[in-house]
């Protein structure tokens, strides 16, 4: 078990790309000590993994692989969002996405799949082909898939650009294998093939044409929507799912937009 935990640790240190001794120095331990727990020489304590996580900037979920690999006992819960523990986070969530009306939220789990949206969010869903619709309603598979918004957004090569380097960090930082395999999945569209040189106009454009943020440009049947974001996480969070879930909010980025959504809600 030890064996295992310390291979972990080598590949978390890998991927962060952190030297042995720095790692060790960081968290205040010999370098010699913490060879010896990733060559598997040295079983683990509990603190010591809690501190090299901490460092390693380790998820939650992968914390509680690493505590089990060393023999030790899970940290770290992941309540159902229908849990009665999750009614009140569940409820405010709720409350934010339904007061952002008529503008479009949701709030995502790790993979971006849909796990609460407001009014907006859902009717703008269901313009989608049923097998987009879920279950799970995944963000990334319904934005890039050619049957997807995909179709109808005007400036798709950076849009999908921004989504598909999104998708990328998101593979980096977690390791998880569920996230690689949306990755693989939706690199194979043909709405994301060549998007190396596409993002390369978009770039000569934007120099040319400067704007503040990267709008989500939308059109749906004569009108056309411009939206930009936000992704908003939990600052403390003890629980794998609270930790994993971020609420993305969509803004009208003209005036047009925010008359046109308002058309939408009444």
């Amino acid at each position: 078990m030890a064996a295992d935990a310390g291979t972990m640790l080598r590949q978390w240190r890998s991927q962060r790309s952190i030297s042995q001794l720095d790692l060790a120095y960081d968290v205040g331990v010999s370098p010699r000590h913490l060879s010896f727990v990733e060559t598997g020489k040295s079983r683990p304590s509990p603190a010591l993994l809690e501190a090299l996580s901490a460092r390693l900037d380790i998820p939650l979920r992968e914390r509680n692989a690493l505590l089990l690999a060393a023999g030790h006992a899970p940290r770290y819960t992941e309540e159902s969002l229908d849990a009665a523990a999750m009614q009140r986070i569940r409820t405010s969530v709720q409350r934010i996405l339904d007061a952002h009306n008529p503008n479009p939220g949701l709030a995502l789990d790790r993979s971006w799949n849909v796990v609460l949206a407001n009014d907006t969010a859902t009717t703008l869903a269901g313009l989608l082909p049923e097998h987009l619709q879920g279950p799970p309603f995944n963000l990334f598979r319904a934005s890039l898939h050619p049957e997807g918004f995909a179709r109808v957004t005007e400036n798709l090569d950076i849009w999908a650009s921004y989504l598909m380097d999104t998708l990328r960090r998101l593979v980096r930082v977690t390791g998880d294998p569920r996230l690689a395999a949306i990755e693989r999945e939706v690199r194979e569209y043909p709405t994301v093939a060549h998007l190396d040189r596409a993002w390369g106009r978009q770039t000569e454009r934007a120099a040319s044409e400067p704007a503040l943020l990267v709008p989500f440009v939308l059109r749906l049947g004569d009108e056309v929507l411009s939206f930009f974001t936000t992704l908003t996480t939990f600052g403390t969070p003890r629980d794998i799912t609270l930790e994993e879930m971020t609420i993305e909010m969509f803004y009208p980025a003209d005036e047009t937009t925010e008359k046109a959504v308002a058309r939408m809600q009444g």
